[in-house]
């Protein structure tokens, strides 16, 4: 038996479902909540012959009684960049993860958890997922949740350096920019993607932040744009490479314009750009990542080799394959 927190979200229920494909058994830690109607997260798992669903309130209690599961993949967080709750972010995204962490040292389970780009904030020190205390130290995440992801990866650097008990095998990802299927119920934190395909579907321009930074104009903002199947297949790869552990950059190591990816949507929708520039809002103004490139080295070296999706052929799939779909969801 897997658990995957996070397992109804967005690159949770991806997960989940090549785990069942696999043949797997797959118990989901997630609330699943209301949502607009059609795009609600149970639809996420519809698809799927899962074990069941936990509430993540009842979690300890199951780890208490039940059979080691054989892994547990925590990708369950707030993962709102703009939330302003300390104490809800911390309790979710830092104390939680640390808990599990003792957990499954103690209890001798792989622990897989996510990280996230956003611990580099502007990207001053680079992309280097160097897991040293010293390299991570240097980090400047730009918001409260970068931040969250950062003092959880710097906690447990800190405890592998004093020599503390950790996991059989851990790995923490930090995803760069990801898009892909199952991620409607995310609201204004789904992917330019799904954003601007709704705009353009809807027969409007497609907008783009004008730039808040000297020397890069509006809309060549770089990002690594990373699409779901190639983090998944990163998990799967560590599922399988049990000797594999560390601190992991999850991303295609190049960084592409918010106008490349703009133009592949109107491409795989077979239309004339029409891009428009609005200003940033100012609850992002100083927040907001204008370039990220993955540095993907250390996971190549271990020897994951899957070839990461290119930026045109993963979103035209996504648009095809998906969102032009009557059933949007895998």
């Amino acid at each position: 038996m897997y658990l995957v927190t996070g397992g109804a979200g967005f690159i949770g229920s991806n997960l989940v479902a090549a785990l069942c494909a696999r043949g797997e058994e797959v118990l989901v830690v997630d609330r699943l909540r209301a949502g607009d109607a059609g795009r609600e997260k149970w639809r996420n798992l519809a698809h799927h012959g899962i074990a069941g669903i936990l509430d993540p309130d009842r979690l300890w209690d199951y780890l208490a009684d039940a059979p080691r599961p054989q892994a547990i993949l925590h990708l369950g967080a707030v993962s709102d960049t703009t939330v302003r709750d300390g104490d809800l972010v911390a309790e979710n995204n830092l104390s939680l993860t640390l808990r599990l962490w003792s957990w499954c040292a103690e209890h001798g389970v792989p622990l897989v958890y996510a990280s996230s780009a956003a611990t580099y904030g502007a990207g001053e020190h680079g992309f280097d997922d160097d897991a040293s205390p010293e390299a991570l130290a240097r980090l400047r995440p730009l918001n409260l949740y970068g931040w969250s992801k950062h003092a959880t990866d710097r906690r447990i650097a800190d405890l592998l350096a004093r020599g503390r008990a950790a996991p059989p095998q851990w790995a923490g990802l930090k995803f760069f920019n990801v898009y892909g299927p199952n991620e409607f119920h995310k609201g204004r934190m789904a992917s330019v993607v799904l954003h601007k395909f709704r705009q353009i579907t809807a027969g409007a321009p497609a907008t783009l932040f004008k730039s808040d930074r000297a020397g890069i104009e509006d809309g060549e903002q770089l990002r690594d744009f990373v699409h779901v199947d190639d983090c998944v297949a990163a998990m799967l790869w560590l599922l399988d490479n049990p000797g594999v552990s560390g601190l992991f950059n999850v991303g295609t190591g190049t960084a592409r314009s918010f106008l490349d990816l703009t133009r592949a949507i109107y491409a795989a929708l077979g239309k004339a750009p029409d891009i428009h520039f609005i200003d940033m809002p100012a609850d992002l103004e100083g927040k907001y990542q204008s370039y990220t490139q993955a540095r993907m080295d250390r996971l190549r070296l271990a020897g994951f080799s899957h070839p990461p999706t290119a930026l045109e052929e993963g979103v035209a799939r996504y648009v095809r394959n998906v969102l032009l779909q009557p059933d949007p969801y895998i």
